[in-house]
């Protein structure tokens, strides 16, 4: 659903705040699988190194959200189902829906991954923007 006068850098905040919540989680679980699956006799190293990762991201999404709160959005509610991300959010008192597919979204975890996990990542600004509208990561607002 677009919402009226929502500009496209606010939808790109939205989309990186949905894109950082599911890296996160993804870090987190590969970090729980590394520590218990045994199967490497030293997994502190590579456990510390997704740490990290998530840390970064964490504070690039504590920035987002920042700079969501002060252009009056909030994300209500995420949902994801076999197609993707679905977010509704609200902005200046509108409600919208935005879909991420999945396809997108993997492509993109996947580069962002490596930049947080080489420590590469770059604070919030135009040049996340710039690598986003490069990337394969389309949202789709719905009706």
């Amino acid at each position: 659903m677009a919402v009226p006068g929502i500009k496209e850098e606010e939808l790109a905040l939205i989309k990186s705040a949905l894109l950082l919540g599911f890296l996160q989680k993804v870090f987190q679980r590969d970090a729980r699988i590394l520590e218990q699956s045994g199967l490497l006799k030293s997994p502190e190293a590579y456990v510390e190194l997704i740490r990290n990762g998530e840390r970064r991201a964490a504070l690039v999404l504590s920035e987002i959200h920042g700079n969501l709160r002060e252009r009056n959005i909030a994300i209500e509610r995420i949902h994801q189902d076999e197609n993707g991300i679905q977010a509704e959010y609200r902005c200046r008192g509108y409600r919208g829906k935005m879909r991420i597919l999945w396809a997108g979204l993997q492509q993109e975890v996947s580069s962002r991954m490596r930049a947080y996990l080489n420590g590469t990542a770059q604070a919030a600004g135009s040049s996340r923007r710039e690598r986003m509208e490069k990337g394969n990561l389309k949202a789709h607002l719905l009706p």
